[in-house]
């Protein structure tokens, strides 16, 4: 993998860059849409490639590990190959997943041992197997195993994970040289900046993760509820210590207003569930605010879903035609709703490198984010 830095805004961090894999070129600032268990929800791989066009997606280790299972990925050719997707992939290491499942996992030195979501079998997640696992899936970019804290948490748990975490790094990294690729292309390797929402763990957390000279890096542990501008401090903290020549990804962020804040901080790719999740709930997001097409007063509305026209649903059917299939509680509304939103989201990020581009990334960012702090 090659990262190249082309330009920089004068008046924040933003940057605008390039990231070369064996599956092509990934424009940063980028988003990278969620396809957790091989398939971004509701959108046909044909409408993500064309309508959405993202240079990468999302997969989960936690999720792809229990179904399909890896031996059913390794038979298929990795996870491009089995679900027909020749763009670039990230694997998330599960960390995060097996987080969520606080009430059903055990995290112990040598690994996390947790109970399955779907039938309570027990499973055993270390450093090793994920780094196996994720070789299995076959993504561009994979991720450390790591422990991700809650929000709030203890400064003495938060100091211990953190140091846990990067012990977790060294076992990853080492077993990794062990371990060939295993479909023909090559892997790049992120470690994980944590430490909650103390600025001297985050300093700490991020200067290890820096020594350790991946060829990217993500800062993660935010966005579990603390408030914004927390956030924002910790991703400043950090982006100061994360080497300028190499990518920065923050996980798991968030509202488009996050994702124009920290692209100002100096942060490079961002996923997240909300443009699919809310979609499927009926919100919308656009460039003058958010909508919630369930409400009576777009009953009657019989205007383009977004002027704006990004994807061909936006124009292709109303607002009024959106409630009515929400009101039924037809599938097609979610759809539309999603394609809406991961179409709006995409074109946001691709926005944002254009004014940092051309010099004036800074005061459209301004503008952008008090037009989209609106319910419509």
């Amino acid at each position: 993998m090659q990262f190249d830095l082309l330009s920089k805004d004068s008046l924040s961090k933003a940057r605008a860059g390039k990231i070369s894999t064996d599956h092509g070129v990934i424009e940063t600032p980028i988003f990278m849409p969620v396809g957790t268990v091989a398939t971004v929800k509701g959108v046909h791989q044909r409408e993500l490639k064309n309508d959405i066009n993202p240079d990468i997606i999302l997969g989960n280790t936690y999720h792809l590990y229990l179904r399909p299972q890896t031996p059913i990925l390794e038979k298929a050719g990795g996870l491009h190959k089995f679900m027909n997707w020749d763009r670039n992939i990230l694997t998330d290491s599960g960390g995060y997943q097996v987080y969520s499942l606080s009430a059903n996992r055990k995290i112990k030195e040598e690994g996390v041992k947790f109970k399955s979501h779907i039938d309570g079998s027990y499973h055993i997640f270390t450093p090793e197997n994920v780094m196996e696992i994720q070789r299995t899936i076959g993504a561009d970019i994979i991720m450390a195993f790591d422990e991700c804290t809650p929000y709030p948490c203890d400064y003495r748990y938060a100091k211990r994970s953190m140091h846990m975490t990067h012990r977790w790094l060294d076992r990853c990294m080492q077993h990794l040289e062990k371990i060939p690729v295993k479909y023909g292309y090559d892997q790049a390797f992120f470690p994980i900046v944590q430490g909650s929402t103390y600025k001297d763990l985050r300093k700490q957390s991020a200067e290890y993760i820096a020594n350790a000279g991946a060829v990217g890096n993500a800062i993660g542990g935010l966005s579990v509820g603390e408030p914004a501008e927390e956030m924002y401090a910790m991703t400043e903290v950090v982006t100061d210590i994360l080497p300028e020549d190499k990518p920065r990804y923050l996980m798991g962020v968030g509202t488009p207003i996050n994702i124009l804040e920290n692209i100002a901080l100096g942060v490079d790719m961002f996923d997240c569930v909300m443009p699919t999740r809310n979609a499927r709930n009926g919100m919308l997001f656009t460039a003058h605010g958010t909508i919630n097409i369930k409400n009576k007063k777009w009953e009657d509305d019989f205007s383009a879903i977004d002027e704006m026209g990004i994807t061909f649903v936006d124009t292709e059917y109303s607002k009024a035609y959106l409630r009515h299939l929400f009101s039924v509680n037809e599938l097609l509304g979610k759809q539309i709703a999603t394609i809406h939103n991961l179409g709006f989201y995409l074109w946001l990020v691709r926005e944002a490198r254009k004014h940092i581009l051309a010099g004036d990334f800074n005061s459209w960012k301004n503008m952008m984010v008090k037009q989209m702090d609106k319910r419509l």
